[in-house]
Formats: structure tokens, sequence, C-alpha cells
């Protein structure tokens, strides 16, 4: 088995590439409900990015944060959810975003108030 089948194989107990992933929703539609986009999903998505770069947790090892489409949850956005605890939340600012990583990405502690 090579290293890359490895990373991947949960069974066993291997540590993933990542330790955290973080998938924003930034669906954005032009008619219809209120999606997530329209709730300043782009932004947040951009500060989170950059805070947690300036924090250096992002990299192998470490976090990710991407980009997602919809994820069918619009009436509870905007929503971001965290792999591998599949744990999604929803946020209204950057002290939201803030606190997201300092507990979750930081110390690995989920922020029940913010969970949907």
């Amino acid at each position: 088995m090579d290293i890359y089948t490895r990373r991947y194989d949960f069974r066993r107990g291997l540590m993933s590439y990542y330790k955290y992933h973080m998938f924003f929703c930034l669906n954005r539609r032009d008619e219809g409900p209120p999606c997530c986009y329209d709730k300043g999903a782009e932004d947040m998505f951009a500060y989170a990015k950059g805070r947690a770069k300036a924090l250096d947790l992002l990299g192998t090892g470490k976090a990710r944060i991407n980009r997602a489409g919809c994820m069918d949850r619009c009436s509870e956005g905007p929503v971001v959810v965290i792999y591998p605890e599949a744990v999604w939340y929803t946020y209204k600012d950057r002290g939201d975003i803030d606190e997201i990583i300092k507990s979750h990405l930081q110390q690995g502690k989920i922020v029940t108030r913010l969970i949907i």
C-alpha cells in the first residue's frame, strides 16, 4: 500500500491529510429563496481563510478551508461544516468565525451555541 492510500485509510486509524476540513457554502442564486451568498458568506469565507492563515492553522496535518456549493440548508444559513466530525455551524459575523476557529480548529472543541 502506498503512502497516498494509507493517508486516507480511516479504518486503520491513520491520520488524514488534513486534521480539519472546513467547507463554506457560497451558493449564489439569481432568483428564489435567500442563499448563503446573500448573507455575506463570501466575505466570511475570505476572512476565515485569512485568519486561519495568520494563525498558522492551514496546511498538511492542520486545516483546509474550502468553498462549497449549495448544501441545502438555506433556511439555516449561512452555513459551514467541519469534517471529520461533520459539525454544521451557522454564523452571523466575524466574532462567530473567530470563535469557530479558536475553539474548533485550535482547541478541538465544538461551539455548541452555533450548531445547526
